[in-house]
């Protein structure tokens, strides 16, 4: 079964860790994907860039609004996400537990099943 794991936390926290921190984070992170990587279970990993950089394209009264930045109303920031492909819920949710258990700055981890879409595919 095909897992996204969507990762939220403080953006500014985040955000004020010097390089050695963040280099120090990363690389225990990546000790946790090479594990997934090596059994063959871990897909496509992407970090964000900051909010800072987002563009959002909202649809307001049949019109589209381009506007900087994501707006959202909450405390933490979608940051990044892993794609899994694990056995079931209960071994995404170990995967996502261990990334939580190196990454010092909180936040949560949202899993979510993947339906996979390849418009390639479908014949007319």
């Amino acid at each position: 079964m095909l897992y996204a794991v969507l990762c939220y936390a403080s953006e500014d926290v985040v955000g004020s860790w010097t390089k050695e921190q963040d280099d120090a984070v990363m690389g225990k992170l990546l000790d946790v994907q090479q594990r997934y990587a090596n059994a063959g279970k871990l897909g496509p990993v992407a970090r964000l860039l900051p909010t800072t950089a987002a563009t959002t394209l909202r649809k307001v009264k049949g019109e589209s609004l381009v506007i900087d930045g994501p707006f959202a109303e909450t405390k933490e920031q979608f940051l990044g996400f892993y794609t899994v492909d694990v056995e079931n819920l209960d071994e995404a949710l170990q995967f996502a537990r261990e990334l939580s258990e190196v990454n010092p700055s909180g936040g949560s981890y949202e899993i979510r099943p993947v339906s996979v879409f390849s418009p390639a595919t479908v014949k007319s």
